[in-house]
């Protein structure tokens, strides 16, 4: 009987002990070290509408997007212009992961109808840093089918390093599928806007500590035609990517 109770205590301990492990361990994965930031933009003039809503497969790009993303544990926030942006978006689609909205903060600036991206990234990485997020995983919405697989690789680059972004052979960066460092990237930003100089690319510091990921060497190999890099510019587009499907 005391064999059969050091037995159970023993395994009983070894479980608890388990568990607690498993338990420090997702909250480390889960801390606020990452969080996932979508750009859905306004008004496209090539499509007459937003981005963000129109349909690609039956689905709307932003969905497509959302519904790979939710197959992380990072918390999910998107970038809208405006309140009514995000009222017809909560009405008009069912996303399948709880989402957090940030609209553009203008407060500081002196073009009240100034939709650049750049002012998305700067109110985006200004919410992260409230809730105290170290980085941040930037994608725009007119980039819907990301692989599963190419978050996941971009995400593991990122140990070690304040900056992750893709870069071709030829040198060219995708600077909307990439991670910042949340701060540092808010006052570079904040500094971009105060002088009206609103290049993506200036928003890379050369004194961050960046991977340059390979597309070709560690992409290409986990998205054989990188759909996880196509840009919706325009209707054209959309007929190129479905026939990859």
């Amino acid at each position: 009987m005391k064999n059969f109770f050091r037995t159970f205590l023993f395994l009983y301990i070894k479980i608890i002990f388990k568990l607690f492990i498993d338990d420090v361990m997702v909250n480390q994965n889960n801390s606020k070290d990452l969080a996932i930031l979508v750009l859905v933009g306004g008004k496209s003039t090539r499509f007459g509408t937003e981005k963000a809503v129109i349909e690609l497969l039956g689905k709307p790009l932003i969905l497509h997007q959302i519904e790979t993303l939710s197959k992380f544990d990072q918390d999910i926030f998107l970038v809208a212009h405006s309140e009514e942006q995000i009222f017809h978006y909560r009405k008009e689609i069912e996303f399948p992961k709880v989402v957090t909205f940030i609209v553009d903060d203008r407060s500081m600036f002196h073009h009240p109808k100034m939709y650049k991206p750049m002012l998305g990234i700067f109110s985006g990485f200004q919410e992260l840093s409230r809730a105290n997020f170290k980085k941040a995983f930037l994608l725009s919405c007119d980039m819907p089918l990301i692989r599963p697989e190419v978050i996941d690789l971009m995400i593991k680059e990122a140990e070690g390093y304040e900056c992750v972004i893709p870069r071709w052979k030829n040198g060219f960066l995708e600077p909307y599928l990439a991670i910042y460092p949340v701060e540092k990237g808010f006052q570079k930003a904040k500094e971009i806007l105060k002088n009206e100089n609103y290049g993506l690319l200036n928003l890379i510091d050369q004194n961050w500590k960046t991977n340059y990921v390979s597309v070709e060497e560690k992409i290409q190999p986990l998205d054989k035609n990188l759909v996880s890099l196509i840009n919706i510019k325009a209707p054209i587009d959309l007929v190129k990517l479905s026939k990859l499907f």
